[in-house]
């Protein structure tokens, strides 16, 4: 039962508003202005809706003759202090795209809707637009329509200046061409796909790493810590056009251990991987350094300079390398499907289904 209580407005002579409270309505509606076209740059054939109504709306895409839906979620996490920090907002919304879509095409789905969430304490309309049409700009990179999102100003949630986001991404994938891991076979090759820096992962320890130097990183190591996430939606469904492609991985927060055995349906077989065969960026080297990490925390943490993994027949697995750096990626044959038993030579590595 509620009693009677007495608030007292101590000075003002006016009623509260929802503006004195810390939420500029005004303001969400100039975001939205400024933001729609590079929104509706991003929609495709079946988006039926535009910005501002209450959902979004679309048909399925054309072609598929048992779609089958595959939805995905994520954020980008504490890269988003490193890029408050700094001012570097443009790019944070490529990274929140790739969490979600590249996770999403992990099936073998093609990415057609995605739909975003900003939150923060008031909203700095400028920091907004920067950072939504970095996501825009992600999703012409992923091919799918920034069908939507939502702008939550929550005064007294928020430390001043901080925001945060999250994704939604919708992929569909004919129901025979799922990519699930249940025909990958002993053998099987596994082809590695670059990766542009530690994408949106570790990025606590990162941190952490900056936080014990004497001074801020130089601007070559900044550029590296947050260079976006890199979205392989467009040069991996054209190599599942033209190969066939048996498992697919994303690395992402686990790194090599906690992700590449996802790909795997048979217990009797392991992911053995040869480090040595890729490149690994100079931006890793740093953080093992200064932070004194042991080469099986870096791949635990760290993509370690592999994005992406796909598992393919040994016979497909050159031209698939060819095709797929064709499509600008940096591809590299990194491993293979091996019987769970194998002893790992020296500098290889074996990973069991996490399951078995």
């Amino acid at each position: 039962m509620l009693t009677e209580s007495r608030c007292y407005t101590v000075g003002m002579g006016k009623g509260l508003t929802y503006r004195a409270a810390g939420v500029d309505i005004e303001a969400g509606n100039e975001l939205v202005k400024r933001i729609a076209s590079a929104c509706r740059a991003t929609h495709r054939p079946e988006t039926l809706s535009h910005i501002g109504g209450f959902a979004a709306l679309s048909e399925l895409p054309a072609g598929y003759k048992h779609p089958v839906l595959v939805s995905g979620t994520d954020g980008v996490g504490t890269k988003l202090k490193l890029a408050i920090d700094h001012n570097r907002h443009e790019t944070v919304g490529q990274d929140l795209v790739a969490m979600c879509a590249n996770d999403v095409l992990a099936c073998g789905a093609e990415p057609f809707l995605f739909l975003d969430y900003y939150a923060t304490g008031k909203l700095e309309v400028e920091v907004a637009e920067r950072v939504i049409k970095g996501v825009a700009a992600g999703c012409k990179l992923a091919g799918c329509a920034l069908a939507g999102g939502e702008t939550a100003e929550m005064p007294g949630f928020y430390q001043d200046g901080d925001y945060d986001l999250a994704g939604f991404c919708l992929g569909v994938v004919e129901r025979q061409r799922i990519i699930d891991g249940s025909r990958i076979a002993i053998g099987d090759q596994l082809v590695g796909l670059a990766s542009s820096g530690p994408h949106a992962n570790g990025y606590s320890l990162i941190r952490r790493i900056l936080e014990s130097c004497a001074a801020g990183p130089e601007p070559a190591l900044l550029e590296a810590l947050l260079a976006p996430t890199r979205i392989y939606a467009k040069a991996v469904l054209a190599l599942l056009a033209e190969a066939q492609v048996r498992g697919m991985a994303h690395i992402t927060g686990g790194g090599f251990p906690e992700n590449l055995p996802r790909m795997l349906a048979d217990k009797n077989a392991a992911i053995l991987i040869r480090p040595g065969s890729w490149k690994r960026p100079t931006v890793f080297n740093w953080l093992q350094e200064a932070g004194a990490i042991d080469d099986a925390e870096m791949l635990r943490t760290f993509n370690c300079g592999i994005g992406f993994v796909l598992c393919l027949p040994q016979a497909e697995a050159d031209a698939a390398v060819g095709l797929l750096n064709e499509h600008g990626e940096q591809a590299a044959v990194i491993g293979e499907i091996a019987p769970s038993g194998t002893e790992p030579g020296t500098g290889e590595l074996l990973h069991h289904p996490l399951h078995s």
